[in-house]
C-alpha cells in the first residue's frame, strides 16, 4: 500500500453544506434562515433569552456558598494502598509519604495534600505520613499494627 492509495471508509466523511449558493443547492436564497426577523440576521446571540420574560436562570433561587480559599485534596483509599503494597509498587517497610504515593502511581498529583480514606482492608503494617485522613482510616491502620500520622498542610500564599 502506498500513501496515495489511502482513503477513508465509505461514509466516514460528509461534505459540509454550503448555504446561500443558488436555488439548485437546496439551501439557496435565505440559506435555511427563513424570512426576516432577528434570527435571520448575523451577529445574534439569544441563548437564554425568553422574549422579555424573566429567564429561568434568574427565576431560580441562589443556594449555598463556594469558599474561595478551600483546599482540594487528592484522595486515596486504604484498599488501594494495600493493593499497591501487595503488587510491590510501594515498599511497606519504609514510611509511605505523599511523594512515595505519587512515584508509585497510586495518586496522580498532590494538589493541597493527600487525604486517606478508610474504604478497603489493610493487612500490612504500614507507616503512612499524609496531609489528611479520616478517623476510620487512622483506626484501620492502627488496628493492623501500623501508624498513620497527619502532618499539617503547607501554608497557602
Amino acid at each position: 500500500m502506498k500513501l496515495h492509495e489511502l482513503s477513508d471508509n465509505p461514509g466516514a466523511t460528509k461534505k459540509r453544506m454550503r448555504v446561500g449558493r443558488g436555488p439548485g443547492s437546496g439551501k439557496g436564497k435565505m440559506g435555511g434562515r427563513g424570512i426576516k426577523g432577528q434570527k435571520s440576521r448575523s451577529g445574534v446571540a439569544i441563548n437564554g433569552y425568553e422574549g422579555g420574560q424573566m429567564p429561568l436562570y434568574q427565576r431560580l433561587p441562589k443556594r449555598g456558598f463556594n469558599k474561595p480559599n478551600r483546599k482540594a485534596f487528592a484522595v486515596i483509599n486504604l484498599g488501594l494502598i494495600q493493593k499497591f503494597v501487595d503488587e510491590g509498587k510501594i515498599d511497606a517497610k519504609a514510611a509511605i509519604t505523599e511523594d512515595a504515593l505519587i512515584a508509585s502511581g497510586a495518586v496522580r498529583r498532590k494538589k493541597d495534600g493527600i487525604r486517606v480514606l478508610a474504604k478497603g482492608d489493610v493487612s500490612a503494617k504500614l507507616n503512612i505520613e499524609v496531609t489528611g485522613a479520616s478517623k476510620a482510616a487512622v483506626e484501620a491502620v492502627e488496628k493492623a499494627g501500623g501508624s498513620l500520622t497527619v502532618k499539617s498542610a503547607p501554608a497557602a500564599e
